[in-house]
């Protein structure tokens, strides 16, 4: 019976806590790993990145974001360093953390090559306190350039911060 009870505070402090979080004017920052051969595409083995993002609220449960990334390619790949920036929407949905992010990234590696890839993706802001969060996300980028060779998807596991209302 105490542990029902335990586990039911736990839950409602988790539900008042994360509902306040998602609200017009917050701003966001975040840093991520993505691969650790935890993403696949036709043309890598091995690949290993790190982005980092800042976001606005613009609206409730409505969040703005640019992102630049950086990601190592392994293998025989003849584009290893990529290079990334993009801009993204994110939708929280119901004050419960889970989330739907849609955006463009464009792809920069050596001097041949570039790529404008569509990004979509599904994560989870888990939140330690009241601001700091652990974000896993699973993501998709469909290339239009070469769709089987570099288009991604994988998991992508991030440390986010959400900081006070601007009003």
């Amino acid at each position: 019976m105490m542990k029902k009870f335990f586990m039911l505070m736990v839950a409602l402090t988790t539900v008042v806590t994360v509902s306040a979080q998602f609200e017009q004017g917050k701003t966001y920052i975040s840093a991520s790993l993505s691969g650790l051969d935890l993403n696949y595409n036709g043309s890598t083995k091995f690949s290993c990145g790190f982005e980092a993002k800042g976001g606005y609220f613009v609206e409730d449960n409505l969040m703005v974001l640019a992102n630049f990334g950086y990601n190592r390619v392994g293998g025989n790949d003849p584009t290893p360093d990529r290079f990334t920036a993009g801009a993204m929407g994110r939708y929280y949905i119901i004050q419960n953390g889970i989330y739907l992010g849609a955006g463009v990234n464009y792809k920069h590696a050596n001097h041949s090559y570039n790529d404008f890839m569509p990004t979509v993706e599904v994560g989870y802001a888990f939140f330690i306190n009241r601001t700091v969060t652990i974000e896993p996300a699973i993501y998709y980028e469909q290339s239009l350039k070469n769709h089987s060779d570099y288009s991604n998807v994988g998991l992508r596991l991030g440390l986010g911060v959400y900081l006070f209302t601007n009003y």
